[in-house]
């Protein structure tokens, strides 16, 4: 009888050594699609197949069929392949409100139970990628956002994420924060309060049985959300975060004086590289590592290319351009790059002319980076 494993690696955005985890807990049926898909086509005058490196397209439809305190099951529309047969996909989830990613490595399936790493009562996020033999790697599908439940039988429906969550003032060592209900099919008890350091850590401030909570900011930017619990304890999605700054300095003292110290200055390293060209097309990735002592945060990414490049798809983040100016801007799950950490953001697309050259200047959040 025959046995499928699935590899599953955990990966630190802050740029540690990933860690190889080996589950057998995945329920997946693995079947062989090659031969299903007719070959490409061979060019004129040419005696071997085309290899231009044209990824699979991206997959669709990514829903989660089944949530449980310890497992989510996943559904996609599968991908059709580019220049090769598509040989398999990659499953990424994130825990929010933290910097640790998860892959799990399939093959050409359209259904995973993932178990590695779940746990009752937190928010996750999912999305998909689809790779082919040469390794080319399609762009992510949309993200799914959930929460697993807190009881196993019983009332396991999370109630509804509260909104409009908002801080006055927003500057300070205090802040009011308030919030429209949440509903639940059976009752709401009670919110939780929780402020975030921007990268990983989380601290329940406390749980409040209205929409209203006066908060103590700590740090020279603090992050806040809510959740709303019922009285099984499953709590909800986590509401839009406010951030509040100037926790150190009360609202009456006047501002910093010239002679203070300025917060250190962003400090960061890019590179650019044509991973593959084509004679109408390019796959690319632009690299940012922060090399100064404080987290960059909410990164935008610009630069302009040398050359006729126009983006057709990126991953890892978004992208916009105006003749030759790009940028890019930050996932929700990788807006901050920690010191020491890096962030690399791949696109595809056309272009035409000579061989490319690299753009001379990348900047993030408005300051050049070294090279």
């Amino acid at each position: 009888m025959s046995r499928t494993r699935t590899f599953s690696s955990t990966v630190r955005l802050a740029g540690v050594a990933a860690i190889a985890l080996i589950t057998g807990a995945l329920l997946i049926a693995v079947t062989d699609a090659s031969g299903s898909t007719p070959a490409p086509p061979i060019p004129s005058g040419s005696g071997t197949p085309n290899t231009s490196p044209f990824p699979p397209s991206t997959p669709t439809n990514l829903q989660a069929t089944t949530v449980t305190t310890t497992s989510v099951t996943l559904t996609w529309t599968a991908s059709t392949r580019g220049c090769c047969a598509v040989s398999g996909y990659d499953i990424t989830y994130q825990q929010d409100f933290n910097d640790i990613v998860w892959v799990t490595n399939l093959g050409t399936v359209t259904t995973a139970t993932i178990t590695a790493n779940i746990r009752p009562g937190q928010q996750y996020r999912f999305w998909v990628s689809a790779h082919d033999d040469l390794g080319h790697r399609s762009g992510s599908s949309n993200q799914v956002v959930l929460v697993t439940p807190v009881a196993t039988s019983g009332d396991t429906v999370p109630p509804g994420a509260p909104t409009g969550l908002a801080a006055n003032p927003t500057n300070g060592p205090s802040t009011t924060l308030t919030w429209s209900p949440s509903t639940d099919d059976v009752a709401v008890t009670g919110y939780n309060v929780y402020r975030f350091d921007g990268v990983f850590i989380s601290t329940l401030l406390a749980t409040v049985p209205g929409t209203t909570y006066q908060a103590a900011v700590v740090s020279p930017r603090d992050q806040f959300y809510v959740r709303a619990r019922d009285a099984a304890g499953n709590v909800s999605i986590a509401s839009n975060s406010v951030t509040v700054t100037g926790g150190s300095r009360p609202p009456s003292s006047p501002a910093a004086s010239p002679s203070s110290p300025a917060p250190p200055a962003l400090s960061c390293r890019a590179s650019f590289t044509f991973t593959s060209v084509w004679a109408n097309g390019f796959v690319a990735e632009v690299a940012v590592t922060n090399t100064g002592t404080t987290p960059i945060v909410d990164w935008v990414i610009t630069f302009t290319f040398a050359g006729d490049q126009h983006i057709s798809q990126s991953w890892n983040g978004s992208f916009s351009q105006t003749g030759a100016n790009v940028t890019l801007s930050a996932a929700s799950w990788n807006r901050i790059i920690p010191p020491g950490g890096s962030v690399t953001v791949g696109m595809y697309g056309t272009r035409t002319g000579s061989t490319p050259t690299p753009p001379t200047a990348i900047l993030v959040n408005g300051v050049p980076c070294s090279s």
